[in-house]
């Protein structure tokens, strides 16, 4: 039996696992969980704009935004989502109430259904995203703030971040810059976390660091789940819905950092690294 051939990444020498082509028990699975994830995806998402035009009307009338019922259906349909992955959630530490950023190491793009079914935060993404076939369109739906990384548009985009936590949003920021093979935490870039210290901000915002952590089931590679380099997204979406029986996806919320606490950017990225590092070792 011939193996996949398995595309080169971009950092650190990791290369993605080379998985044997797919068995007859795999494509019925892949077959089941694509009719399974679709219905669910298409069904959340229009009571989503539903639930979600009812807050846009309930915030005109009190003159402030209100995302109330929005982001309780995002949490729902994450977590059918992770079932649909063949994946159990486990959850140590709870996340923060009020506003401010989640900061998670990044290995894949189930970090986002991770993170969603644990506080649907809005989502930090990079610009690219947003022009995904699907995706950015449910991306610009559900509230993600897409980063271009230009210099040129850095104080832009920083005035909007200032702006969405100044009004209490909960923001989900990956400060690595890149996503991994998750076996590894990659430095934290601080570029991000400079907004926490703005004058504007006043009290009560807050960065709470968060480690993921992905344990496939027996018989699969240890990177599996991970998403990187020049991986192909369909190709990886199909095997993990073809081959992901047990697995494991494990969110700590460690203690919430409060930048006044800190110096400045760089201590606070610091922070906020060394507590991701300290429950993936742990």
């Amino acid at each position: 039996m011939s193996e996949e051939r398995a595309p080169r990444a971009r950092w650190s020498g990791a290369v993605p696992p080379t998985l044997p082509p797919l068995a007859g028990l795999e494509r019925l699975r892949l077959g089941l969980r694509l009719v399974w994830a679709t219905a669910a995806l298409v069904g959340f998402f229009a009571v989503f704009l539903v639930l979600r035009g009812l807050d846009w009307l309930a915030g005109r009338l009190a003159g402030r935004p209100v995302t109330a019922m929005g982001p309780a259906v995002v949490q729902v349909w994450a977590a059918q989502a992770l079932r649909s992955l063949g994946l159990r959630y486990v959850q140590r530490g709870a996340p923060m109430r009020g506003g401010g950023a989640f900061v998670a190491n990044h290995s894949s793009w189930i970090d986002i259904w991770a993170l969603q079914r644990a506080a649907a935060p809005f989502l930090v993404s990079k610009a690219e995203v947003r022009d995904w076939p699907g995706v950015g369109l449910i991306g610009r739906a559900i509230g993600t703030m897409f980063i271009d990384r230009r210099p040129a548009q850095a104080k832009a985009q920083e005035a909007e971040l200032l702006a969405r936590l100044g009004r209490g949003d909960r923001m989900a920021i990956f400060p690595e810059g890149t996503s991994t093979d998750g076996q590894r935490i990659l430095p934290f870039k601080s570029a991000l976390f400079g907004v926490f210290f703005a004058q504007e901000l006043g009290q009560g915002v807050a960065v709470q660091p968060v480690t993921i952590r992905y344990r496939p089931p027996a018989g699969l590679p240890a990177a599996f789940y991970g998403w990187w380099g020049e991986m192909d997204f369909a190709r990886h979406l199909r095997d993990v819905l073809a081959r992901s029986v047990g697995g494991t996806v494990e969110l700590t919320f460690h203690p919430a950092l409060d930048p006044a606490d800190f110096r400045g950017r760089k201590d606070l990225a610091q922070a906020a690294e060394a507590a991701v590092r300290a429950g993936f070792d742990g």
